[in-house]
């Protein structure tokens, strides 16, 4: 009988989406198929303290506030996110003392020595930005997802946006603008945005997930409150101008929100199309999380080439960014006759809950949820083995 592998499911952490991150971990520990694999939990408290085993199922059994409120987790999970029951087995071995504990990095758990591979279920600022991936890559451990470069461009829209001009993929009309810029000269800032753009645009932190931050604006008087809320949250902000059409009768129509899931490293492949019909003016945190309305269409209603347009398009801006293992890559469509398509974002570790758009995808695509999470720690031990190829000296 084959070896289990051990698998770290790492969740929590210091970012805006650490309840979005304790439900998407909650619905992976309860489907991860436990036949192949020997699991341990790892939480990151929002004050940044790592915790393993019993303390870590605590931290996602004891946010009962979260599960409350929330409404993104499996049905069944919700509820406190109470998982991790009793009768899940939660293996932690004692650390063996052997050369791999010298390369553990300070602050790391005890569990991460023994590790195999480590899934990150980690959205957001210092989980998706290249951070603990940099943590994972001194530890010489594999891991779920993209590596520093890819997780730090797919996390920082100003730099996301340059690599998908520089691969000619069509993006809206942008302008990034430093948070000093705007508090230390407001009126500057504000005619070089409205010289660049028309009204509405959205306003957002270049480095910040779950549409946290984010703003609409439909004149000047919006724009200020618009910008400062951004700026709390990164020094970096990027304003866009929103996709919209006209209809007959003159009225503004808002764009298509259409989202595919791409899975795979050197070849990845892309899902069926789907579409989000949000239940607020945009689909902010809030119509994510936290309301009833919005409501998800899979397949979207596309013609053949619209389709086959955007899964290439998909794939392209995966490799536009060097990235691996999954990714969900959004776009916007102009609801008018032009139908137009634009680029919006790739998002590297994205809500992974059993009603995630980007399991629902591969779900509508014939890959189940189990496999799929099966699928990713495959591709993180492939991606390892592939980096273990390379030489770092000159022995």
């Amino acid at each position: 009988m084959a070896k289990k592998l051990r698998v770290g499911i790492l969740f929590g952490g210091r970012s805006g989406e650490h309840e979005v991150s304790l439900l998407s971990a909650a619905s992976i520990l309860k489907a991860i198929d436990r036949k192949k694999f020997d699991v341990v939990p790892i939480g990151i408290t929002k004050d940044g303290h790592w915790l393993a085993a019993a303390d870590a199922r605590g931290l996602l059994e004891g946010d009962e506030r979260a599960g409350r409120l929330l409404r993104a987790g499996d049905p069944e999970a919700t509820p406190g996110a109470k998982l991790l029951h009793e009768g899940i087995p939660t293996l932690l071995a004692p650390e063996p003392p052997d050369a791999r504990l010298a390369q553990r990095p300070a602050g790391a758990p005890r569990a991460a020595a023994n590790l195999d591979v480590v899934f990150p279920v980690l959205h957001g600022t210092f989980g998706e930005d290249g951070t603990i991936q940099g943590l994972f890559e001194l530890a010489g451990i594999a891991y779920v997802g993209s590596g520093v470069l890819g997780s730090a461009a797919g996390m920082d829209k100003d730099v996301m946006k340059r690599l998908f001009a520089q691969a000619g993929l069509p993006i809206v009309k942008h302008v990034t603008l430093l948070r000093t810029d705007w508090e230390k000269q407001p009126r500057k800032a504000t005619r070089r945005l409205e010289a660049a753009l028309k009204y509405p645009m959205f306003v957002k932190p270049a480095n910040l997930g779950s549409s946290v931050g984010i703003s609409k604006v439909h004149d000047r008087g919006e724009l200020p409150a618009a910008l400062d809320l951004a700026a709390k949250y990164d020094r970096k902000l990027v304003v866009e101008e929103g996709v919209s059409g006209k209809i007959r009768t003159g009225s503004s129509v808002r764009a298509r929100e259409l989202e595919v899931a791409v899975l795979g490293n050197d070849d990845p492949t892309a899902s069926v199309i789907g579409e989000i019909i949000p239940g607020k003016e945009f689909y902010d945190y809030e119509a994510k999380y936290l309301s009833e309305g919005s409501v998800p269409v899979i397949p979207a209603k596309l013609t053949k080439a619209e389709v086959k347009k955007i899964r290439e398009m998909a794939v392209a801006a995966f490799r536009a960014c060097d990235l691996s293992g999954l990714a969900r890559v959004d776009f916007l469509m102009e609801p008018d006759g032009k139908r137009r398509i634009f680029l919006n974002e790739v998002n590297t570790l994205p809500g992974f809950t059993q009603i995630s758009m980007y399991p629902k995808l591969w779900q509508a695509t014939g890959v189940a949820y189990k496999d799929l999470i099966t699928r990713l720690i495959e591709l993180a031990l492939e991606r390892q083995a592939e980096k273990n190829r390379t030489s770092y000296s000159r022995d």
